[in-house]
C-alpha cells in the first residue's frame, strides 16, 4: 500500500469518535493537552516499536505472543497476551451493558435506561435490569457465534462509514454555527486558562484527578498493535512507514483536539452537561442531540422543532453506534479468543477449552468466556451503584484493562533490541540506548497513568471503582500465571510434550522444574 493508504489504515484502526464527547464531559477543553502528551509519550514511540516487532517477526503467526516469547520468554509472553485478550473480556462486559443506551435513544429519542424496570419491580430496575438484559444479550450473541454465523461482522463497515459521516457533519455543522454566531462559542475558549482548567468541577484543583485522565487519552490511541502487520505491506517501508505513522499521529492528535474544541462551540458545559443524569454511557447521545438542536436554533427553528431535531438526531446517532457495536461484538466474541488459542498449544488449556471445531470456532472456550462475562456483568450491576457510577466503573475497567497489556510489549522492546541474528527490515531506533530510553518512557507513562487512574477514586472515597479497575488486570494476570504454571508442571512430569520449535516452554524452565 502507498503512504496515503497506510495513513488511512492507521487512522481507522485508532481514531474513535466516542472518545471526544466523553473527554469533553470529563475535562472540557483541558482534555486537549493530555491528548498531545499521550501522543508524544505513548502513541508515536509505541507505534514504532510495534512496527519493528512486526517487521522482524513477519513470518511468525503468533503476533504479539511471538514478539514477547522470543524477547522475554514464553511465560512472560503468555501472561501479557492473556491479559491483552482479557481486556476484550472487560470490553464485552462494558458493551453488553452499555448497548442498551443506544437502544433507548433509538426507540425513545433519549436515554431513559435509569427509569426502566421489570413490570414495576424496584429490585429489578436500573443497573440491575440492565445487567440481566446484558447477560441475556451476551448469551444470544455467543449462541449465534458458535453456529459460525459471522457474516454480521459486515455491519461493522456500515457503522464505520456512518461514524465517519458523523465526524464530517460535526465539523461542517460546527463551523456553520460559529460563523452564524459571529465567531462566538457556546462554551467560551479563554486560551491557556481553558487548556489548563477543567470544566468538570470534580477535576478542578485536583492534580491526581487530572493525571488520572491520561489513561483516557492513552485508551483513545488503542489499537495500534495492529500496525505491526502493516510494515511489509507498505511500499518502500524504510521511507514511508515512519512518515505514515508520524503523519497519522499528527492527524489523529489534531482530530481529537479540533473535535473537542468544536464540541464546545455548540455545547455550554454547565447548561447541557451539568446535570445529574449525564453518564459516560449516555453523554455522546446528549451532546449529539444538543448538536442537532443548536443547528435548528441557528436556522431559526422553533423550540418544538429544536426538540424534534434533537430526538431525531439522537435516534440516527444511536442507530449508527448500535450497528457499529453489534458488528464489533459479534466479531470480537470469537476473534480475540481464537487468536489466543490458535497461538498456544492445545495442551496448555484445561479440559476441552483448547479445542477448535472444524468450522474454526473455539466453541467450548466461547461458552466459558460467556460464563465469565455474565458473572462479571452481574457482580458489577448488582453492586448497588447509581447509573452514573455503574458506567464510570465499567469505563474505568476497560481503560485500565486495555492499556496494561501494552506495558508488556514496551518493556520487552529493549530486550528485543539486543537479539542477534534477526532480519530487521525496518529500524527506527538505531541504537540500544534509544531503544532503552523510549521503551522505559512508554512503560512508565502507561504505569503511572494507570496508577493514578486506579488510586484516584479511592482517594475520593470511591473504593468500589478502584477495586474494579484493579481487579481485572490482577485477577486475569493471576489466572494466566496459574494456567501456564500448571502447563509447565505437566511438561516437567512428562504428562505432555512441548514443541521445541514453538518455544512454548523453554528448556531452562523444564530443567528447573525437574
Amino acid at each position: 500500500m502507498g503512504l496515503m493508504s497506510l495513513i488511512l489504515m492507521i487512522f481507522t484502526s485508532v481514531y474513535g469518535f466516542n472518545n471526544i464527547p466523553r473527554s469533553y464531559y470529563l475535562m472540557g477543553y483541558a482534555a486537549i493537552p493530555w491528548f498531545v502528551i499521550a501522543g508524544i509519550l505513548f502513541f508515536i514511540p509505541f507505534a514504532f516499536m510495534v512496527a519493528e516487532f512486526g517487521s522482524a517477526f513477519r513470518n511468525e503467526t503468533g503476533g504479539m505472543y511471538s514478539w514477547m516469547c522470543k524477547s522475554m520468554g514464553a511465560k512472560y509472553a503468555f501472561i501479557g497476551t492473556f491479559m491483552w485478550y482479557t481486556s476484550y473480556v472487560l470490553w464485552m462486559v462494558n458493551v453488553s451493558s452499555g448497548i442498551w443506551v443506544p437502544v433507548s435513544n433509538l426507540i425513545f429519542g433519549e436515554d431513559c435506561t435509569s427509569e426502566w424496570s421489570f413490570f414495576g419491580s424496584e429490585f429489578l430496575s436500573g443497573t440491575r435490569l440492565l445487567g440481566v438484559m446484558a447477560v441475556i444479550f451476551f448469551i444470544i450473541i455467543t449462541y449465534f457465534d458458535t453456529k459460525g454465523i459471522d457474516k454480521i461482522s459486515k455491519v461493522t463497515s456500515i457503522g464505520g462509514t456512518a461514524v465517519l459521516t458523523i465526524n464530517v457533519l460535526v465539523v461542517v455543522g460546527s463551523i456553520i454555527m460559529i460563523i452564524a454566531r459571529g465567531g462566538q462559542l457556546e462554551q467560551p475558549f479563554l486560551g491557556m486558562e481553558s487548556l489548563k482548567t477543567p470544566l468538570n468541577e470534580a477535576y478542578q484543583g485536583s492534580m491526581i484527578m487530572m493525571l488520572s485522565f491520561i489513561v483516557y487519552s492513552l485508551f483513545a490511541y488503542g489499537g495500534i498493535e495492529a500496525v505491526g502487520g502493516l510494515v511489509d505491506k507498505t511500499d518502500k517501508p524504510e521511507k514511508n512507514f515512519a512518515k505514515g505513522i508520524v503523519t497519522a499521529a499528527v492527524v489523529i492528535v489534531i482530530g481529537y483536539a479540533l473535535l473537542i474544541l468544536l464540541v464546545g462551540s455548540f455545547t455550554n458545559y454547565s447548561e447541557i452537561l451539568g446535570v445529574d443524569n449525564i453518564t459516560l454511557g449516555n453523554v455522546s447521545y446528549v451532546i449529539m442531540s444538543n448538536f442537532a438542536a443548536e443547528i435548528g436554533k441557528v436556522f431559526g427553528a422553533s423550540q418544538a422543532a429544536q426538540v424534534s431535531l434533537a430526538h431525531g438526531f439522537a435516534r440516527v446517532y444511536a442507530l449508527i453506534m448500535l450497528l457499529s457495536l453489534m458488528g464489533a461484538i459479534f466479531t470480537l466474541v470469537y476473534s480475540s479468543l481464537k487468536q489466543l488459542i490458535d497461538g498456544t498449544p492445545k495442551e496448555l488449556w484445561p479440559g476441552k477449552m483448547g479445542e477448535v471445531e472444524e468450522d474454526g470456532m473455539p466453541k467450548n472456550a466461547m461458552w466459558i468466556q460467556c460464563a465469565i462475562v455474565s458473572v462479571m456483568i452481574l457482580l458489577v450491576s448488582f453492586g448497588g451503584d447509581s447509573m452514573q457510577q455503574f458506567f464510570l466503573i465499567l469505563t474505568a475497567m476497560v481503560n485500565v484493562g486495555m492499556t496494561v497489556p501494552y506495558m508488556f510489549i514496551s518493556f520487552a522492546f529493549p530486550k528485543f533490541k539486543k537479539l542477534e541474528g534477526i532480519d530487521r527490515g525496518f529500524v527506527i531506533y538505531k541504537t540500544q540506548t534509544s531503544a532503552n530510553v523510549w521503551g522505559y518512557i512508554v512503560t512508565f507513562t502507561l504505569l503511572f497513568a494507570n496508577i493514578f487512574a486506579i488510586i484516584q477514586p479511592a482517594l475520593d472515597g470511591d473504593i468500589k471503582t478502584t477495586f474494579w479497575s484493579l481487579s481485572g488486570p490482577v485477577i486475569f494476570g493471576l489466572v494466566a500465571w496459574a494456567i501456564y504454571t500448571n502447563y509447565e508442571k505437566r511438561v516437567a512430569a512428562g504428562d505432555i510434550k512441548s514443541k521445541e520449535t514453538d518455544e512454548v516452554v523453554s528448556k531452562e524452565t523444564v530443567s528447573a522444574n525437574r
